[in-house]
């Protein structure tokens, strides 16, 4: 997911707060019905899609890694956003990349995708990160205090969403909450926002990360081909 996740923007913050309505509606939900807070399947695996994407290297999730995660990431990247509970992606950008470098990212994913698509993924992606954090309280995660920030930070979230030198959203989630944690909040959201909702944010956070890992020199970073 991104030095703690990529999340005020001036003009950009305007821009996506305007839109966030309408936006956040344009995914609707797919599915409805009660999931098992146990079992982590994907609802919306239907004809070989995951969160209303294709599985694996196809889509966003890379290979699942089933190791420790990066705690000081994860709590750096969260405070980022503001307190825990309370994520703004737009903040976080601003804080991993600087407000010149946030601001041409916003309108470079505004083109490429739209505004409403782009708002959709800002909503869901401050909710998949609020919901992370709940859960993993939940759970008795005790997160360590913060130590990085802006572009030791920026790097870091980059790097571990890496997957044989390509980003992918689901690699970087699994390293920074445990693919467990993951698995959960993607069930959350396609109950919420849809499966839609989640495919597009995995799309343009492929994008995003992408082009944040370039704006910081690693130009060795490739792009997934779900983006």
């Amino acid at each position: 997911m991104i030095k703690q996740a990529l999340v005020p923007l001036l003009a950009a913050s305007a821009l996506m707060a305007a839109a966030i309505g309408a936006g956040a509606q344009s995914m609707q939900p797919m599915h409805s019905g009660m999931k098992s807070p146990m079992v982590h399947k994907s609802m919306s695996n239907m004809s070989g899609m995951e969160h209303g994407m294709p599985a694996g290297k196809a889509g966003a999730d890379g290979t699942p890694y089933t190791g420790k995660p990066n705690l000081n990431a994860a709590i750096s990247l969260v405070t980022a956003g503001g307190t825990p509970g309370n994520f703004s992606l737009t903040k976080a950008l601003t804080a991993l990349a600087g407000p010149t470098v946030a601001n041409a990212e916003v309108t470079k994913l505004t083109k490429l995708y739209g505004k409403g698509r782009v708002t959709s993924f800002v909503t869901v992606q401050n909710y998949a990160v609020n919901d992370a954090v709940k859960i993993a309280t939940k759970a008795g995660v005790k997160f360590p205090t913060p130590t990085m920030h802006g572009k030791v930070l920026a790097a870091t979230v980059v790097k571990l969403g890496l997957e044989d030198g390509t980003y992918y959203e689901g690699v970087q989630l699994d390293h920074l909450v445990t693919n467990a944690i993951h698995e959960h909040v993607m069930d959350d959201i396609d109950q919420k926002y849809g499966a839609a909702a989640d495919g597009n944010y995995h799309r343009i956070a492929d994008q995003a990360h992408y082009d944040l890992a370039h704006a910081l020199g690693m130009t060795s970073v490739k792009l997934a081909a779900y983006h």
